[in-house]
This record gives C-alpha cells, sequence and structure tokens, in this order.
C-alpha cells in the first residue's frame, strides 16, 4: 500500500511541477497574487470572500504566510443548514465565523505530495492542526484527500495545489467545522 501510495505521489508531484496552476472558479489563479488577491477572482468562492471580509481577516490571508487554505466553495456552504450562513455574517457572530474560518487554514506551505507523505507517514492518517486551534484528521480515499472535521463531517480535496505567493489552496466541497 505505501508503495503504491509513494508512488502515485510522485507521479502527482512529477506532474504537478510541469503544470500550470489550476484554473478556480472559472478563473486563473496567480502563483504571484496572495490568496485572497486570487480567491477574490474565483466565482466558486464569493461566499468564503465574503466570510473572509466579515471576519476582517483579509489583511491576515494578504500577509506573508505560509498558509494552507482548505477552500470551501460556494456549494459547500450551501450545504449547510438554512440561514446559517446568514447568521454567521452578523457582526454579532463575528468571533464564531473567524474560528471556523481558521480552522481552514494551516501555518505551512502543505502540498499535495506533502499531505500525501504525511498521512503515508502516518500510517492511513494524519492529524493537523489548524491556525484555529482545530485537530483534524486526514486521509486517502483511492484517490483523494480526505479531511474529518471535529463534527465527523468530511470534505474532499477536489482542487488541490494552487500556489500562492503566500502559501497553497486546495479547494473543498465541504466546511469545516470545529468540535463543539
Amino acid at each position: 500500500m505505501k508503495l503504491t501510495l509513494a508512488a502515485s505521489i510522485l507521479a502527482l508531484s512529477t506532474m504537478a511541477a510541469f503544470a500550470e496552476n489550476p484554473m478556480v472558479g472559472g478563473a486563473a489563479m496567480f502563483e504571484d497574487k496572495n490568496i485572497v488577491e486570487n480567491a477574490v477572482n474565483s466565482a466558486d468562492h464569493t461566499t468564503l470572500v465574503a466570510a473572509v471580509q466579515a471576519a476582517g481577516l483579509v489583511e491576515t490571508l494578504s500577509g506573508e504566510g505560509p498558509f494552507t487554505v482548505f477552500a470551501p466553495t460556494n456549494d459547500a456552504f450551501a450545504k449547510l443548514p438554512a440561514g446559517t450562513v446568514e447568521t454567521l455574517l452578523m457582526p454579532e457572530n463575528k468571533d464564531q465565523l473567524t474560528k471556523i474560518l481558521t480552522c481552514h487554514v494551516v501555518a505551512a506551505n502543505a502540498m499535495a505530495a506533502d499531505i500525501g507523505k504525511m498521512i503515508a507517514d502516518g500510517g492511513g492518517t494524519h492529524t493537523v492542526s489548524t491556525v484555529g486551534g482545530c485537530d483534524f484528521a486526514i486521509t486517502m480515499n483511492g484517490d483523494a484527500v480526505n479531511i474529518t472535521d471535529g463534527m465527523g463531517n468530511v470534505a474532499t480535496v477536489t482542487i488541490a495545489d494552487v500556489k500562492q505567493s503566500n502559501g497553497v489552496i486546495h479547494v473543498i466541497d465541504t466546511v469545516l467545522l470545529p468540535a463543539m
């Protein structure tokens, strides 16, 4: 199993070395722009951008980093119970919103090959600690990277290795939530 996973990681990292940054939300992502500068151009991340602005995290995520951001799409936010996003965007809920958003950020530049190696070295799972103080389990499901949050929800990385000037974005299909 480890040999197959290691071979897959090597193949992916070799392809990534020669590949251009993937498009996200119909927009080109530029390695010389920071996380916020790129995210605002993605049609799939308008809810995330609004949340980052409401939480006051624009300056932080525009900073030097490095950051690995697991970026939920608009569809990921839409999977939350009705009214949740609107409630979180209210000024009185800024602390809760900030906690949720910072649970999507790791203070490192972790490319897919790095994450795959961590999972392999951990015997099939790796615990990642986020800037927001959340600990999530990262595993492989076939070729897909899955992240299990504090509530048992599982997010899948749908687009990996979107390089930024201050880190990397991995697009995910589910909002990660801290344990309650």
